[in-house]
């Protein structure tokens, strides 16, 4: 889980970087230099950032980056659940749990846009009822929560 508390940063990227290469590598998969610089840019803050905003980080590194480049990596990034796409933003996050199989809920800062993924089991609460009451079998889910965060909550007071 990661929530808006203060938190070892850097332990946070090394153990999500090291399980991107794992899960990878069980897979028989490349983590490209391209792909893990885009994983990189995704994990250096808990912010949903966009793929032009990833694209411009690039270009600012001096990296030659195109569009299609960010694309197919964000592609190959949520494909292998190392990232989320959150649809609210049109935007990316770094997973916070990558190579878990889960069903996160994201919490939206609209003031500061920072994004913090919770773990939820949708099949067990109201939606997984109403699904089987219906003889609906969820497949994946989306739950995305709009507010403020601590720290903008606590400017707003």
């Amino acid at each position: 889980m990661i929530d808006f508390a203060p938190h070892d940063h850097d332990g946070c990227i090394a153990s999500a970087l090291a399980a991107a290469e794992e899960g990878c590598a069980a897979r028989g998969l490349r983590l490209t230099d391209a792909r893990r610089r885009v994983l990189e840019i995704l994990l250096e803050s808990h912010r949903a950032l966009g793929a032009y905003d990833v694209l411009d980080r690039l270009r600012a590194e001096g990296r030659p980056a195109q569009p299609p480049l960010v694309y197919r990596a964000l592609d190959f990034l949520v494909a292998q659940g190392f990232v989320h796409r959150i649809e609210r933003l049109n935007a990316f996050v770094a997973c916070a749990r990558p190579g878990a199989e889960h069903a996160p809920a994201f919490l939206i800062c609209r003031a500061c846009e920072a994004v913090a993924e919770m773990p939820v089991a949708p099949e067990e609460g109201r939606l997984g009822s109403a699904a089987r009451a219906t003889g609906f079998a969820l497949e994946a889910t989306t739950l995305e929560a709009e507010g403020l965060c601590p720290n903008c909550r606590g400017a707003v007071a």
